[in-house]
């Protein structure tokens, strides 16, 4: 559940002893003063429907958090430091001299809901209404446009893992395919004697060519068997996780292979792609990151921020979240949208 503050000023609160060295219409002022009106607990209530469970930390503390955090670019254990030690930050979130922080996890507990709830940026959204009201930009005619990658914690995945993890995938989320898969799905088993029952690679001999084709139209065939006997259209319409999932295994099924060299396409034999897919699905525990290259030598895996920034205040007024390639998600694309 939600925590609530308590309005009751503690003896060593940080706003009552030394609210008045703040520096006038700083963001610390600000949040010290109006955070309870700027971060209501309403705000917050869709995130915790049920009112049970411990109480979190409340709403106002966490955003306050979070708006600071921003704007000095801190970890989530260096914003909760700077909470514990430094007395601008308590003031800012009403925090006694005395009162320890919370655990640095909190912080990815909330971010987490925020980001599945139908208002992920209600944070910014609130912080970009003070912007307007207070018309701290009004007048200001300049922009500054920007974009940096983001690293995404996921790990990349190879199309062996990324196939035997989407057949997994889809007997978990579509109802009766775990049937399905133990039914149509046999060529991996016939191969290699390991199912779709255990994680980790098959066992077979990695460094034959041969084998490793083998394995790729095994599991190729599986896919494919799967899709053909999986009422496609019917969970299309449907929507929802099992559509996803279904959509999934179609595209790792086909961005990375191709028919061996002697081969048709009609035969059931594949192989590992000699070229790259454009687009291409780099995980499937997250199908939206792409690769992303800063220089020739310096590769990631991501999404790109797109931020616009009046350079005499530092405020950010919007920004927007894209995958890392395509002219789609280009600056020159993006910024004049933005």
């Amino acid at each position: 559940m939600q925590g609530e503050a308590d309005r009751q000023r503690e003896l060593l609160d940080v706003e009552s002893v030394a609210g008045h060295l703040l520096e006038p219409g700083s963001v610390f002022a600000l949040l010290a003063e109006h955070r309870d009106r700027l971060f209501p607990s309403e705000l917050f209530a869709d995130l915790f429907p049920t009112g049970r469970g411990r109480p979190s930390i409340p709403g106002e503390v966490i955003a306050s958090v979070i708006v600071l955090q921003a704007l000095y670019g801190h970890s989530d254990r260096e914003a909760v430091d700077a909470l514990t030690f430094d007395l601008r930050w308590k003031a800012a979130c009403g925090y006694a001299i005395d009162k320890p922080g919370f655990d640095p996890s909190t912080l990815t507990y909330w971010r987490r809901r925020l980001a599945a709830s139908n208002r992920p940026q209600r944070i910014f959204e609130v912080v970009r209404e003070v912007i307007t009201e207070t018309g701290a930009v009004a007048g200001k005619q300049r922009r500054a446009l920007d974009s940096t990658i983001l690293d995404d914690a996921v790990a990349r995945q190879d199309t062996v893992t990324q196939l035997i993890a989407q057949i997994r995938r889809v007997g978990r989320e579509v109802p009766g395919a775990k049937g399905l898969i133990t039914e149509h799905c046999t060529r991996l088993v016939v191969l290699t004697g390991q199912d779709y029952h255990l994680t980790g690679k098959p066992p077979i001999a990695w460094d034959d060519p041969a084998a490793r084709e083998g394995l790729v139209s095994a599991l190729v065939g599986d896919a494919l068997a799967l899709l053909a006997v999986l009422d496609v259209e019917a969970i299309t319409k449907t929507g929802g996780k099992p559509a996803d999932a279904v959509a999934l295994l179609a595209l790792v099924a086909g961005q990375d292979v191709e028919p061996t060299e002697d081969s048709d396409g009609t035969d059931g034999r594949w192989r590992i792609a000699r070229k790259t897919a454009p687009d291409r699905v780099i995980s499937t525990v997250d199908p939206d990151t792409r690769h992303a290259h800063k220089t020739r030598k310096r590769r990631q895996d991501g999404f790109k921020a797109h931020v616009v920034v009046e350079p005499d205040t530092g405020l950010t007024t919007v920004c927007a979240l894209t995958k890392t390639n395509g002219p789609a998600n280009s600056d020159a694309t993006v910024g004049a949208e933005l």
